[in-house]
């Protein structure tokens, strides 16, 4: 038997009611979600044991046993590389955006306050690469970098005036990136050279869309990206930076790099 407060909540729950199900078991020709089930899931896959999930926990109970679990984790250094640094968000970013009490409310299942608090974050991150770069425009994305770098692709693309299909991208960019970047340039006709800037770039004898450059590289080495950023340049493609801007700004002079793209 179900306690009354798990009832109410199941009350509560948005979904087909008994007789909704009803209704839709019957269009289907079944008599029960069970030979539903059945007819649907292969026999090999069937599971016909019965979960052991232990006994229901309040929310104080299961963040008890979650803070005695996470007591044995171990926490050792990250060498992977791939863009995967360890970085710190200060905690006036972390209260006031990533946790801003304004962007979810429990009034609404759909919570359209998160989507408006993403676009704020955009607009503002956006406004901040303006004002740090001295570039005209800037787009900012929520998805991962390997994405952002093919959508850059997909711009160089509409606006090539040229007869060229051809993408570079160093093999300085990360795994993941390349490979986001193959898989979207299939559809749109594109063809991706994969390879060394300095030997590529200096051989390459047709036109490019785009070169896609990363700044640093995929093992952490920084080298200044303007000669690259030129040869792409005469080979009249637009360059393309997957770059960590702090790195960029410590490293280097942001206005002069910026300029050259």
């Amino acid at each position: 038997m179900l306690p009354n407060s798990e009832k109410d909540f199941l009350k509560r729950h948005i979904g087909p009611s008994k007789e909704d199900q009803f209704k839709m078991l019957k269009e289907l020709n079944y008599k029960s979600l069970d030979d539903l089930i059945d007819s649907t899931v292969p026999e090999k896959i069937k599971f016909k044991g019965e979960l052991n999930i232990g006994e229901s926990n309040s929310e104080y109970e299961a963040l008890r046993k979650l803070r005695v679990m996470s007591k044995k984790n171990q926490v050792y250094s990250n060498f992977i590389g791939m863009g995967y640094y360890g970085t710190y968000t200060p905690y006036v970013i972390l209260r006031n955006i990533l946790e801003n009490p304004g962007w979810y409310t429990s009034y609404t299942p759909y919570q359209p306050e998160v989507a408006q608090g993403r676009l704020e974050m955009l607009l503002n991150f956006q406004q901040m690469i303006v004002d740090f770069t001295g570039m005209d425009i800037a787009n900012a994305s929520l998805l991962d970098e390997g994405t952002a770098a093919a959508e850059a692709m997909g711009l160089s693309h509409r606006l090539n005036k040229k007869d060229s299909n051809l993408v570079f991208v160093s093999e300085d960019c990360h795994p993941q990136t390349i490979n986001v970047i193959q898989t979207r340039a299939e559809p749109m006709g594109l063809k991706v050279l994969v390879g060394k800037e300095d030997e590529v770039l200096d051989q390459l004898k047709e036109d490019l869309v785009c070169g896609i450059l990363q700044y640093p590289g995929t093992l952490g080495d920084i080298k200044d990206p303007s000669e690259a950023i030129s040869k792409i340049h005469k080979k009249n493609g637009k360059a393309i930076l997957a770059c960590d801007l702090l790195v960029v700004m410590e490293k280097l002079k942001l206005n002069q790099i910026m300029k050259k793209l």
